[in-house]
């Protein structure tokens, strides 16, 4: 399905539509995932070495400095959970707030793999615009959700409450 006799104007507001039904419906699917499968990470979601509890994003990235400034949308759909800020700090408190930036990750993963859809009725410019849009709306989003995990992980296990080593 091309739509390449559609003026370029058109196509941008299309595409923008389906981004917008995407992300809503992946985020809805997110949503209703339990959370016993966001209790462990998978191959996709388990931290790298490199991460250093999280002091990779801060010295690197500088993370600190612009992952406030990011939308938060955790908690758009009925008991949601939004990331903002903590919610308490008692074990359970952090594990949950963990598994929920799992669960942040792994819709910003789906999402950003969707954008070579677009080249199905784009023309490859286009196309391209929308890889770019979707490795840029939520590579960051990605990195303050795995420095998050990063961060309340180390602090787990400084309480005891989580194993030294990751499977």
């Amino acid at each position: 399905m091309h739509l390449g006799r559609l003026p370029v104007g058109w196509l941008v507001v299309i595409d923008s539509l389906i981004w917008a039904a995407v992300s809503v419906i992946v985020g809805l699917f997110a949503h209703r995932a339990s959370l016993t499968r966001l209790d462990r990470d998978g191959a996709l979601t388990r931290l790298r070495g490199f991460e250093r509890d999280g002091r990779w994003y801060e010295r690197r990235l500088r993370i600190k400095r612009w992952k406030d400034h990011l939308p938060e949308a955790g908690d758009v759909f009925a008991g949601g959970f939004s990331k903002r800020a903590l919610h308490g700090t008692s074990p359970a408190q952090l594990r949950r707030f963990v598994a929920e930036t799992r669960r942040a990750e792994l819709t910003h993963w789906v999402l950003m793999a969707l954008g070579p859809v677009f080249f199905l009725w784009n023309p490859w410019w286009l196309g391209a615009a929308m890889v770019v849009y979707a490795v840029s709306a939520n590579v960051p989003c990605l990195l303050v959700q795995r420095y998050n995990r990063a961060r309340l992980e180390r602090v787990l296990r400084r309480a005891g409450e989580m194993p030294e080593c990751r499977p």
